[in-house]
């Protein structure tokens, strides 16, 4: 079995990853190889679903975590992370 990498975040844009941030967040995961799962607190989600990530009902302020195994992982990992820190520009 692979190796992972993770990283935690803060959703930091106030209403947190509604339909319009989470569908550029899985556009982004989708862009990578990698498997990607995002886990809030016990529940993890596959991150290139928009039901799945749009079902933990991440509200601003929620620290959550980015996972990805593959042949990109880390590159995955930093892209989302900087994509949730960004705001999604909103």
């Amino acid at each position: 079995m692979a190796t992972m990498i993770s990283k935690e975040v803060v959703i930091n844009n106030q209403v947190g990853l509604h339909a319009r941030p989470a569908t550029f967040f899985i556009q982004k995961a989708n862009e990578f190889k990698s498997s990607i799962w995002v886990e809030k607190e016990e529940r993890r989600v596959n991150a290139k679903s928009l039901l799945g990530v749009l079902s933990l009902g991440i509200m601003g302020g929620t620290t959550i975590r980015i996972i990805a195994g593959g042949s990109d992982e880390e590159q995955a990992v930093d892209e989302l992370v900087r994509l949730v820190n960004s705001g999604f520009a909103e």
